[in-house]
């Protein structure tokens, strides 16, 4: 538990670390014992010599002597600060099981000492003893104030974090936690809590099953929520009715809308994603980072005036020290200026202003960009004709670790795909598979690349390797179910897969995009028109509005056909199956 004198720490050594500053104040000249212990009524001039020649001994490196005076010292004068100077002396001897020894003695000596507790529990874990913790967890709980007990419990998981056997430090914790989870005020954050000691301890089951203890208990209790969101996160399913509720409540935080919206992003589900941030930043308008999140998300969706707009408040806030959004965040302030910078860049880019666009680029002073700054220089060349020079230009990045040739190999592969170069993109998405057979996104991109080049069975090959590893990508399915219906072959077995990726991600337009096109393709106009209207409603993407005006246009509803089109248009005017399907049936817009 957190200390007022000693944090909290989660190995030896960093208990060796602290130990300087969670001892108590020792004078630098002469050592002198504490004053509080000078004047103990059973100090004796004997007693007062073997504290001066500990601390002489201890500050001479003998820590041995040091240490087995100032514990006999502590024993017979039942001094709290005696005990806590024999463990840290025995800490900076960097003797684990010393500590140990007086730890438990100053426990033993004064059983309600606090100090004493948190020393021995944090002793305890740090040398990786965590049988004998439940009680002292426990103890130190219900010594903590009720205002702050909701923290100290939050607090468990960070404690056993560099435990070796997390299950076990799993079933601890819920062994500790037992008179708090039936706690009307505790409960939710004790099962979040276990939630996420299971989580660690690889329990997915266990830490859903306590995610939905604590909802039971109160479905909007912030610790409860945000484990809710964190599983979610995850890809349990189960998850997104309460998180969709609370986010659907006045109780939602703009921090808990934040932290939702990049869940959003990360599923493809854009529309949502801006619905969240477009509150955040309307509930708390001075906080920078949702502005740039958005327009991250704007610029995603092409929306350039409404970008810029979101991109400039950013700034804007961000050079006149804006209100932080109260979640902790790895991006320091210089790398959001530097997404921010890129941001600028691209929408410049895409106004084909790049004399505008090379200028954004050149306020970028962080060097850990140099990847995307000179992938954006290069994505400029390459609108002006000059592939050849794009590709030169990301071929002279850093290449000296497999990292970064993976980097390279990434901006290689979406510049040639933007250009429609898709055998060299192939080619090129081929060695960075090479570089990361294992990694599943990677041969998701080469499967999709080998579709584009005419190679429809290494695409399967590759997705059926990716399901048969990860059962639960719902990419790979959703990719393989549409794949065959686009192709006319296996219907059935298209449907099949295409069902199973929306179990796995239910509400995913793209998804149901999909199911509405294999629909289509097995002659059900009614229940095509279905799915693919629900795809666009959640989604307003060109390639969706392609299919539902495909299905509108045989359905006799050209007008409405015609309609959508044009909404598809204006959504992405270079999409090649919009542009493709109109072509095919000589619709005149």
């Amino acid at each position: 538990m957190p200390s007022p004198l000693c944090p909290r720490t989660r190995s030896l050594g960093l208990l060796l670390a602290l130990s300087s500053t969670c001892a108590v104040t020792w004078s630098q000249a002469t050592p002198q014992p504490n004053p509080a212990v000078v004047s103990h009524p059973q100090l004796d001039g004997e007693l007062f010599y073997e504290l001066v020649v500990s601390e002489m001994s201890a500050r001479q490196g003998d820590a041995i002597t040091g240490y087995a005076l100032m514990l006999e010292a502590a024993r017979r004068l039942r001094s709290d600060q005696l005990f806590q100077r024999a463990t840290e002396i025995a800490l900076q001897g960097r003797s684990g099981d010393q500590a140990l020894v007086a730890a438990r003695a100053w426990k033993s000596t004064l059983p309600q000492s606090r100090e004493a507790n948190r020393y021995l529990l944090q002793i305890l874990v740090a040398l990786n003893r965590i049988t004998d913790t439940p009680e002292l967890l426990r103890q130190e709980l219900a010594a903590t104030q009720p205002r702050a007990r909701a923290a100290a419990i939050q607090a468990i998981p960070q404690l056993f974090g560099r435990v070796s056997d997390k299950a076990l430090a799993a079933r601890i914790t819920e062994q500790a936690l037992a008179d708090e989870l039936v706690h009307p005020a505790q409960g939710p954050v004790a099962w979040a809590t276990v939630g996420r000691m299971r989580l660690a301890a690889g329990d997915r089951t266990g830490a859903e099953q306590a995610a939905l203890q604590a909802l039971s208990q109160d479905r909007h209790q912030e610790a409860a929520i945000r484990f809710a969101l964190d599983l979610l996160e995850e890809g349990v399913g189960s998850m997104q009715t309460p998180v969709s509720e609370h986010a659907a409540s006045a109780q939602a935080t703009p921090d808990f809308r934040l932290a939702y919206s990049r869940v959003l992003l990360g599923s493809q589900r854009y529309s949502e994603a801006r619905q969240q941030l477009e509150i955040a930043t309307r509930d708390r308008p001075d906080a920078p980072e949702p502005w740039l999140i958005l327009a991250t998300l704007q610029l995603q969706e092409r929306q350039w005036d409404a970008a810029q707009t979101s991109t400039d408040r950013f700034l804007a806030l961000a050079s006149g020290g804006g209100a932080a959004t109260g979640s902790a965040r790895a991006d320091g302030p210089q790398r959001l200026l530097t997404q921010a910078y890129l941001v600028q860049a691209q929408i410049a880019e895409q106004r084909n202003d790049l004399v505008g666009a090379a200028r954004w680029l050149d306020r970028i002073e962080d060097a850990q960009e140099l990847t995307s700054v000179q992938t954006r220089r290069a994505s400029i060349l390459a609108r002006q004709g000059r592939i050849d020079e794009a590709r030169a230009l990301l071929q002279k990045l850093p290449a000296a670790t497999d990292a970064e040739r993976r980097m390279r190999l990434l901006a290689e592969v979406q510049l040639l795909r933007d250009h429609k170069r898709y055998q060299e993109a192939y080619d090129a998405q081929s060695k960075l598979a090479a570089l990361a057979p294992e990694d599943d996104d990677v041969l998701y991109e080469l499967a999709m690349l080998a579709e584009k080049t005419g190679k429809p069975e290494r695409m399967e090959s590759l997705l059926r390797n990716i399901i048969a590893r990860d059962p639960r990508n719902h990419h790979a399915y959703n990719a393989l179910g549409y794949s065959l219906a686009d192709r006319g072959e296996r219907l059935p077995e298209a449907r099949e897969l295409i069902l199973k990726a929306l179990e796995l991600a239910p509400g995913d337009p793209f998804i149901t995009d999909s199911l509405g096109w294999v629909e289509y393709r097995m002659g059900n106009l009614a229940e095509a028109r279905k799915w693919l209207q629900q795809a666009f409603e959640k989604r307003s993407d060109a390639e969706i509005a392609a299919h539902l005006g495909e299905v509108l246009w045989k359905s006799g509803e050209r007008d409405q056909a015609l309609s959508v089109w044009r909404k598809g248009l204006e959504i992405g005017p270079d999409n090649e199956t919009l542009r493709e399907t109109l072509k095919r049936l000589g619709a005149q817009l």
